[in-house]
């Protein structure tokens, strides 16, 4: 009997995986899912919708002569190709699906038997430019989106394809690409990183396909199949334990999508794994966390290497968003993100979101509060803080970034922040240098100005240390450190505070920043109160620097403006690419005010002796107008020990087409610093109508319930905790 209990596992097994016929399509839809689908289109109005645009989309390439062409230039036509084949191909496959239409399954046939003759000619590609190269693509990274679409399409027709058909597609196309991706490039397969998930998830959803037992293998577990790479390291390693993605916001839009598509297929072949759990559903946390750092408009902050503009309306994201709400709880906050999104995913999970959704007229968009997150895979390295106050259409967000470096996407801009009020970024940041898929502008790959521009960091709302990038610009260096958060909360919507400290990206130099979001209802609009401390044993040049959106309206300091002959600021580290079009200098506190849609800014700080200041704008040592040209503000001392002490108030009105503005001053008339050292900060400001407020800030080690008390000035500062701000009578 102990045999026959040891042997029959083994048993079943060997039936279910020999004797019976693997069922197909099995990763990302099934043939029941698509009759119901097709049985609910008339009743669900988001279903209709997106059914209809990908039917749409596929029938006007049905009336075109397919096109399988030779490799091309990153962004060139046959780059696009190639990548609008896969598209269709995977859309054709659903639709075959649900429509039962041969004339999608024999598109996709068309389609695979011409690259079937042209895959097995293809040797590295030719303009990889130091990249790992695919064969159709000129980086490896398109070559595995490629297969992760195809092989969904494949599974689509693969029961209607003849046993000779399958053959010939595996034999020169399926196998020779998951060998080119994981047997040639081992290092980018295994690699901690989106590149290193796109692959697995491509080599493994193939694998499910093929009922490829090897090749599911190691891409759960990597090359060796040892755990060192593959899926479930990746998960392990790139999320902090609350989902954080170390590459930052706009990588893991693009990453969401082989994630959650591998996910949802092992869910579907490998139900035994319970992915969706895995350390305690980080999945869920990846995706919970990607959305909540959006602007309220669903763009996605641009840190590290990132577009302005990228949404929630990224594919990555419209996939996660219909598969965690079916496999995580159907959470009403994930029908708003829909009613941004505007389409479904064709398959259970959508159908589903589809069914809640309805017509859409009682879904809201969600209002995202203040939240912090933890950096790094083990949550002790750093973080990025979030301040929200005010509704969805009018909401201020105030977002600073102290955590990891971001391995190669990453930028040099630890205690950076962005502004965002309303509706757009009025302290923005750069983002990256690039033109995506424009082929005229280096093929659409990052250009030369990312590296030594938009990754430096004065192209950052930050300070740099001697007109040095944090860490030098060395990537490696970089990586080893952190920044390290000091205290967060947001527990008060009248006054929510963030802070962070950098010790080790200038040696010798200790940072430290806490920004204040302050709504006080006697006040129009909420303000930003931020002090910057640095410390060091020897003089240093400090440069607090500040781009602004819009334009440059007065300054309280007289500036030389340099109208005929302008010159760099600097020869490295960015500093060459900005204009320096005026300066001052003064011992007064500094003012400045900017227009911004219809509203005005104003930055004031506390006085500094010989401070000077700078009007720049982006664009010096640019041959090929790669950059945009952007103001900037930079201010900057001499000191061993300082403290930057600085109000941002939005204030007034302007409307252009009606010739209406007001309250163009600011309001604010003074920041002064109290003083400062190593236990605490002591500041006051104060506005033109009487209103001031005083600010402590603890510069040591956190705690919520240590009592400070300083005395600057003959005048002593008692209080409790990590802050203190006191609203003074008038």
């Amino acid at each position: 009997m102990k045999f026959l209990r040891g042997i029959l596992p083994l048993i079943l097994f060997i039936l279910v995986s020999v004797g019976m016929a693997k069922e197909h399509p099995c990763t990302f839809i099934m043939h029941q899912e698509a009759v119901q689908i097709k049985q609910n289109l008339n009743q669900l109005p988001l279903l209709k919708q997106s059914f209809e645009q990908t039917k749409k989309m596929v029938d006007q390439a049905l009336q075109k002569p397919i096109d399988v062409p030779p490799p091309g230039e990153a962004g060139g036509y046959e780059h696009e190709r190639h990548k609008q084949n896969y598209r269709e191909m995977r859309a054709a496959g659903l639709l075959y699906q649900i429509t039962g239409d041969e004339k999608y399954a024999q598109f996709i046939k068309k389609m695979l038997l011409k690259y079937a003759d042209l895959y097995p000619t293809l040797g590295p590609h030719p303009l990889a430019h130091n990249q790992a190269p695919g064969r159709l693509f000129h980086q490896s990274l398109n070559e595995t989106v490629w297969l992760v679409y195809t092989s969904q399409a494949y599974d689509c027709i693969y029961d209607w394809l003849q046993p000779e058909d399958r053959q010939l597609f595996e034999t020169n196309i399926f196998r020779p690409m998951a060998r080119w991706l994981s047997d040639e490039h081992p290092h980018e397969f295994n690699r901690i990183h989106n590149h290193g998930t796109w692959s697995v998830t491509a080599v493994g959803m193939l694998g499910l396909v093929l009922d490829d037992e090897e090749m599911v293998q190691k891409a759960l577990y990597g090359t060796e199949k040892d755990g060192k790479g593959g899926f479930l390291k990746q998960l392990d390693l790139l999320f902090s334990p609350n989902g954080y993605y170390m590459e930052g916001p706009y990588y893991i839009r693009y990453a969401l999508r082989p994630f959650f598509l591998f996910a949802e297929a092992l869910e579907r072949n490998r139900p035994d794994l319970k992915i969706f759990a895995y350390r305690d559903s980080i999945l869920k946390k990846a995706y919970y966390s990607a959305i909540q750092t959006t602007f309220p408009d669903g763009v996605f902050p641009p840190i590290n290497d990132a577009s302005r503009t990228m949404n929630v309306q990224a594919p990555g994201v419209v996939i996660a968003n219909d598969i965690a709400y079916y496999r995580y709880g159907k959470d009403p906050a994930l029908l708003g993100v829909k009613k941004l999104q505007g389409k479904v995913i064709l398959n259970i999970c959508g159908l589903e979101l589809a069914r809640a959704y309805g017509d859409g007229q009682k879904v809201e968009i969600p209002r995202w509060k203040s939240i912090e997150f933890s950096d790094g895979y083990d949550g002790k390295q750093g973080g990025l803080g979030i301040l929200r106050t005010g509704s969805v259409n009018d909401q201020t967000m105030l977002l600073m970034k102290y955590g990891v470096h971001g391995k190669g996407h990453g930028h040099f801009d630890k205690l950076h922040f962005i502004f965002y009020n309303q509706g757009r970024s009025v302290v923005p940041d750069y983002g990256f240098a690039r033109w995506i898929n424009m082929e005229p502008k280096f093929g659409g790959r990052y250009l030369p100005e990312n590296n030594t521009y938009a990754k430096q960091t004065v192209a950052h709302n930050t300070v740099v240390v001697d007109q040095v990038s944090q860490n030098r610009a060395n990537r490696k260096e970089a990586d080893k450190v952190f920044a390290k958060r000091h205290f967060f909360d947001a527990s008060n919507p009248q006054i929510q505070v963030m802070s962070a400290i950098s010790d080790n990206h200038y040696p010798g130099v200790h940072m430290q920043r806490t920004m204040f979001l302050i709504d006080d209802p006697q006040i129009e609009y909420p303000f930003v109160v931020d002090l910057y401390r640095l410390r060091s044993k020897v003089k240093h040049t400090y440069d607090y620097v500040l781009h602004f959106d819009g334009q440059f309206v007065t300054s309280n300091w007289k500036l030389t403006a340099h109208d005929s002959v302008q010159f760099p600021l600097g020869v490295d580290f960015g500093y060459q690419h900005l204009w320096n079009q005026a300066e001052a200098q003064g011992n007064d506190p500094f003012q400045f005010t900017w227009v911004s849609g219809q509203r005005y800014y104003s930055f004031s700080t506390s006085s500094q002796p010989d401070a000077k200041v700078y009007f720049v704008r982006i664009g010096a040592h640019d041959p090929n107008f790669n950059l945009m040209a952007e103001p900037g503000m930079i201010l900057r001392v001499q000191r061993d020990d300082c403290l930057f002490a600085s109000v941002i108030e939005p204030h007034g009105y302007f409307n252009e087409a009606q010739e209406k503005s007001f309250n163009a001053r600011p309001a604010f008339k003074e920041v002064k610093i109290i003083g400062h050292n190593d236990e605490g900060s002591v500041i006051e400001v104060s506005r033109k109508d009487g209103l001031r407020w005083q600010i402590m800030v603890n510069n040591g080690p956190a705690s919520e319930t240590q009592e400070h008390q300083l005395t600057f000035d003959n005048q002593t500062f008692r209080w409790k905790g990590n802050y203190k701000v006191v609203k003074l009578k008038k």
